[in-house]
């Protein structure tokens, strides 16, 4: 999902995997809550990896932890 994301977009918590926060050494999202939704405050790209900044999460966590909700 990683490039597609903006800040400001809400984005949907899925759960995580220790795969997931090894690669590219984020942050363990242990305080996140499995289907609550949460606001992109700023997305960092990287070659084979996006972190994310939650708005009030302290932490850098993998895009892949998240599903981008679409508003038709």
């Amino acid at each position: 999902m990683g490039n597609q994301l903006k800040a400001g977009d809400v984005v949907t918590y899925n759960g995580w995997t220790e795969e997931q926060v090894k690669w590219g050494n984020n942050d363990t999202p242990y305080m996140l809550i499995v289907g609550r939704q949460y606001v992109v405050e700023s997305v960092e790209p990287h070659k084979w990896h996006t972190k994310v900044s939650l708005h009030r999460v302290q932490g850098k966590f993998n895009s892949v932890h998240f599903s981008l909700n679409i508003s038709l």
